[in-house]
């Protein structure tokens, strides 16, 4: 996990370094709006990373932010397996991405596929969200 805290940097900056530090082999990104000294607003960012990939990230943040240091962290997590899985609905074939262990199966619509048959078909991106919740329940966890 490296982390680091910004109080004066432009928001319209945020979403090019997000961009970054995702072609550059992050895990996942995310910000937190934090209170800093003085009581200034500010942003945390976070960025989950494998080891190998943590000096490109650090030098990212510190290259592309107004930041002055990052801090990083080893941090451990439990994962389900991944897969996907295909269901057929009347809006045209959508991915499920399938996480399960033993005990349990959760899967959600892959929201690309649900996006583009929403503006294809013309219908709210939901409707196409149930339709393809309701075809893979159909099927049971564990269709393909």
């Amino acid at each position: 996990m490296i982390e680091t805290n910004i109080d004066d940097m432009g928001g319209e900056l945020f979403g090019y370094i997000m961009d970054r530090l995702m072609e550059n082999n992050a895990l996942d990104v995310w910000y937190t709006p934090i209170y800093m000294k003085k009581n200034r607003p500010g942003v945390m960012i976070s960025v989950l990373c494998k080891p190998e990939d943590e000096a490109v990230l650090k030098d990212i943040l510190i290259g592309e932010t107004t930041t002055l240091g990052v801090r990083s962290y080893a941090a451990y997590r439990n994962v389900l397996d991944r897969h996907w899985e295909r269901v057929y609905t009347k809006y045209g074939c959508i991915r499920m991405k399938v996480a399960r262990n033993e005990r349990v199966c959760k899967a959600a619509p892959e929201y690309e596929d649900c996006r583009k048959a929403a503006e294809k078909y013309g219908v709210p991106i939901r409707e196409v969200y149930d339709a393809a919740r309701l075809a893979y329940e159909k099927m049971g966890c564990g269709g393909e």
